[in-house]
């Protein structure tokens, strides 16, 4: 079998996100080479700021070790760059005089340091702040000299003067603009990150502009254009990068501040494309890694055929990498006419937080000395979603100082944001492999691989699940005593094995009880029925033909159900329910909190009779199904107009009548905020607010209440049908048997189901799976009665 040549030009972390990306998607599609102009293999270069603090070494920064390549069959060139890419012929040439054919190129030659264009940057000591070669030679120069300048007060230039600080060097900071990190920061926050870092030891130079370097062969004055001079051994240029495409540029390949790409990362050159710091999408150009791994990831899925909407952009978010600062901005943080923002400000403790809104939605945030709440509000930036007073208040609640942060979160909560691995996935992974350091977790969990923010989160949850007061336990159980299997490792072996039977299951997979028992005799049955529908046909046909849509009561006699589509009937329907409970000697004849009419105590005989006399559509709810919906009919609380909150129950109701489910499903919609169906305390809940469908998830209305948590706003009914769907089509698909919805939530985490459902691909995938299986049913049913 052929395999394409695909050639990366670039060694670095956006083209490696892609290239493993691609071998997860289609291990065998590509015969993979790729160049690095750097002497190493693949690295974090964001952390060489924690290996210059001397918080890492360059071993520890390493992502892909020589074995990976050799693994994974890909041919690596280290040390060497390529100098000129034939189009025409799909032939590159490098420094080293080599040629190599390519059917798809991947750019991603990443940026190169902005070196200020003023008299004597060729003196030694003059160097950038990019590559380990460059951290190597800070190290050095510190062991003899101990006057350092930093030009550039940006987020690079704040972390290399940390490291020289830890290197015993007296460190003075130039920054052109007014206040630090001006990209990220509001004037607040700045100022309040200029005292720390004064305090630490640094120094700062405020709107001075660069003018010369002064000495004879070594750096010894940097002059600004003032007039004023400062002392200097050692100067490190951080004023920036500029995106590499010299390469691109003298090729053809069409540039404006970086190559510009379509939303699959392609170029104007079909056959090439072009991703990280390098590529320009719609204008923009991204220097932070989630946005690099989000598009190494999109142009994965496209070069190896599979579909997927396409880049869309991202939400920048920043996080200082300095012992001692808690620092979070992201989104739209400075705010304009548009927009309206809450700010708290304990000059005291020296905490400070802004919440930016647009329309009630959540835009930007600027954290600065407690950032405990950064994870929920990347969340709701990320998603837009409208906030409630209650969520404003938690936002701007300062930290408990006597309670640990790791230890009050919620499993579902992320502890690294680059890769999204949560609390939950961490513990998980030390529990079952028995992970000690953080280094065994970030090669686990990828935690901690990418800008290393998370490093201090990730170690502080390890010695919580070291001490005593740990009692979190999200082990995964075994199905049940009849196997050593849990209910996951059995649904893979049941499709990988396309076991077709309950008995099938058990033979093979070498159940100890080979009867089975009566906890996984009937997850058997409901994972069967997942995967092939026609099974859970079969075990039901003696039901469907002796007992269709009635219900065994404790006396034997049976319970029929009209159905009554979101409560809603009329006085023909009565007329025939009230005819068929006089001619049946029907006596309890009730009406329920989900309003439908139960016709109990029919006996066994009567049933056909019963039926034929109804003629009309029956309601069977028994079992893990999802249930008649609730709704709000009176007009007794207040006036609102119902009409809407009846129409959707009705369409729901009609769209889930042959779906079955892990755990039975309550649904309430309530038409306005007087909440009338107690939509908050099931498992799905809609209510009406004046521009939609707010709805929640995960609710309870048991022995022990629980509050729904809310999943989103949606504006028009068709968007909340669309949401639902996917929501219960996946709750279907990876719930565990007999798993209520609020424990699944807290299992795979709020934050990732919303990542599904807003995935617009996925989402319209699980509908489609969930449409297919209700018609599937159906037609089987009815060609069985």
């Amino acid at each position: 079998m052929y395999r394409q040549k695909l050639v990366l030009v670039g060694n670095g972390m956006a083209g490696l996100r892609c290239i493993e990306s691609i071998i997860m998607n289609n291990p065998n599609a590509f015969e993979i080479t790729i160049f690095g102009s750097e002497p190493h293999v693949n690295y974090n270069r964001i952390l060489l700021s924690t290996v210059l603090q001397g918080n890492t070494s360059f071993e520890d920064i390493k992502i892909n070790d020589r074995n990976w390549y050799k693994k994974h069959n890909i041919q690596l060139f280290t040390g060497e760059t390529v100098v000129k890419i034939e189009r025409e012929n799909r032939l590159l040439k490098t420094d080293k005089e080599r040629e190599v054919y390519y059917d798809k190129l991947i750019i991603a030659t990443g940026s190169v340091p902005f070196i200020l264009p003023v008299t004597g940057v060729d003196k030694e000591g003059v160097i950038a702040f990019r590559t380990i070669e460059d951290c190597q030679k800070m190290i050095e120069t510190s062991k003899q000299y101990t006057k350092a300048v930093v030009i550039g007060g940006g987020l690079l230039g704040l972390e290399a003067a940390r490291g020289l600080l830890n290197l015993g060097m007296e460190v003075n900071v130039v920054h052109i603009a007014g206040y630090l990190m001006e990209r990220q920061l509001d004037s607040t926050a700045s100022i309040l990150l200029q005292k720390e870092l004064e305090n630490q030891g640094m120094r700062f130079l405020l709107k001075k502009e660069t003018m010369e370097i002064i000495g004879n062969d070594r750096v010894e004055r940097v002059r600004f254009n003032d007039g004023t001079e400062v002392e200097a051994d050692l100067v490190v240029m951080a004023a920036g990068v500029r995106p590499n495409i010299q390469l691109a540029k003298e090729s053809g390949i069409n540039t404006n501040r970086a190559i510009i790409v379509n939303d699959y990362l392609e170029t104007s050159d079909p056959n090439i494309y072009a991703v990280g710091e390098c590529a320009e999408h719609k204008g923009l150009v991204y220097g932070l890694v989630k946005p690099l791994y989000e598009q190494g990831e999109v142009l994965a899925k496209h070069i190896c055929d599979i579909k997927s909407q396409g880049y869309q952009g991202s939400v920048l978010s920043t996080n200082l990498k300095i012992s001692g600062v808690e620092l979070f901005s992201a989104g739209q943080f400075l705010g304009d006419e548009t927009t309206k923002s809450i700010t708290a400000f304990d000059e005291l403790d020296g905490i400070y937080k802004k919440v930016v809104f647009q329309e009630r939605k959540i835009i930007g945030a600027v954290l600065y000395g407690d950032t405990k709440a950064s994870t929920q509000l990347l969340d709701m930036i990320l998603k837009r979603k409208e906030v409630t007073k209650e969520e404003k208040i938690t936002l701007f609640q300062s930290s408990s100082t006597g309670e640990s942060l790791i230890a009050s979160m919620a499993y579902s909560d992320i502890i690294c944001n680059c890769n999204t691995v949560s609390k939950g996935a961490i513990i998980e992974a030390v529990q079952n492999k028995g992970l000690t350091t953080v280094e065994q977790v970030k090669h686990c969990t990828k935690a901690t691989g990418s800008c290393g923010g998370c490093k201090p989160s990730v170690t502080e949850l390890l010695e919580y699940t070291q001490s005593d007061s740990f009692d979190e336990d999200i082990e995964q159980k075994v199905m049940c005593s009849c196997t050593t299997l849990t209910e996951d490792e059995v649904v893979n072996k049941m499709q990988l094995g396309n076991l077709t039977s309950a008995q099938e299951v058990m033979d093979v997979l070498e159940w100890g009880n080979s009867a089975g028992c009566s906890i996984c005799r009937p997850a058997l049955s409901y994972y069967l029925g997942m995967i092939y529908p026609e099974y859970e046909i079969k075990q039901e046909t003696l039901f469907i033909n002796e007992q269709k849509n009635a219900t065994v009561q404790s006396d034997n006699r049976y319970s029929v159900i009209p159905q009554m589509y979101g409560g809603i009937t009329n006085a023909e329907d009565l007329r025939k329910i009230a005819n068929v409970a006089d001619k049946y000697d029907i006596s309890h004849v009730a009406v329920t909190s989900e309003q439908r009419v139960h016709l109990m105590g029919v006996k066994k005989e009567d049933l056909p009779g019963v039926w034929a006399d109804l003629n009309m559509p029956l309601s069977s709810k028994y079992g893990n199904t999802v249930q008649n919906v609730k709704t709000c009919i009176g007009e007794h609380v207040c006036h609102c107009d119902k009409n809407q909150a009846l129409l959707l129950a009705v369409d729901l109701e009609k769209r889930f009548e042959f779906i079955s489910t892990p755990y039975r499903i309550k649904m309430g919609i309530s038409a306005c905020m007087h909440n009338g169906a107690g939509s908050t305390t099931k498992d799905i809940g809609v209510m009406g607010i004046d521009r939609g469908w707010e709805i929640y998830v995960g609710g309870s209305s048991g022995r022990n209440v629980r509050a729904g948590e809310l999943l989103c706003v949606a504006e028009t009914n068709e968007e909340a049908i669309e949401i639902i769907i996917g929501f219960i089509q996946y709750y279907r698909e990876t719930a565990n048997y007999l798993e209520r919805t609020w424990q699944w939530i807290e299992r795979v985490g709020l934050i990732h189901v919303r990542e599904v459902l807003f995935d617009k691909e996925l989402s319209q995938q699980l509908i489609q799976r969930l449409e297919m299986g209700a018609a599937q049913r159906k037609n089987l049913e009815e060609s069985t009665i």
